[in-house]
């Protein structure tokens, strides 16, 4: 089982699109995957789920549940004021330490408006998962100008397409 996680809690956010995408490539290679969309959290899980009140939030632990049950990730990371969502980082504080992700894998596509592809939000996210344990994939996708190479449902951009196919093929390897 893979878990995508679309990395914001923005509602009918681009991210969310693009983890659509990355689920029917997998589907198209018969891989079983979910999708965890950071939109669905509980609006008080911060206060409710995190650090002391760990295991106390039942719609938090809905999350735990879908993560536990997954030995690969995909992280779809929007760029964020130059790094990723505050959310995903409280989304992450939320797991159990350092059980959730230790020994796991991981690949990263980021998405911005802007040239950079969020480059530095997957170098910041890489940071976070080195020191957890994880494994993340060396081929991390930088999808810039992300407006005018996605229409919604596909990758207009074919190189873009072709790095996307060529990280699921590596996921599913790694």
């Amino acid at each position: 089982m893979i878990t995508i996680i679309s990395g914001t809690n923005r509602n009918n956010s681009v991210s969310a699109q693009v983890a659509k995408l990355y689920k029917k490539l997998l589907d198209e290679k018969q891989i079983e995957s979910n999708i965890i969309d950071l939109a669905d959290l509980p609006k008080d899980f911060v206060y409710t789920a995190l650090y002391d009140n760990n295991g106390k939030n039942p719609e938090f632990n809905e999350f735990l549940t879908l993560l536990r049950a997954s030995k690969k990730y995909v992280f779809v990371i929007p760029e964020y004021n130059g790094s990723f969502p505050g959310v995903l980082k409280a989304f992450i504080d939320g797991m159990e330490y350092p059980n959730s992700f230790q020994n796991k894998k991981c690949a990263l596509v980021g998405i911005s408006s802007g040239m950079q592809g969020a480059g530095l939000a997957l170098s910041h996210m890489t940071d976070i998962f080195n020191y957890l344990g994880m494994h993340v994939l060396a081929l991390k996708l930088k999808l810039a100008r992300i407006e005018k190479n996605f229409n919604g449902e596909e990758v207009t951009d074919k190189l873009y397409s072709e790095l996307l196919e060529e990280q699921v093929e590596k996921l599913i390897e790694f």
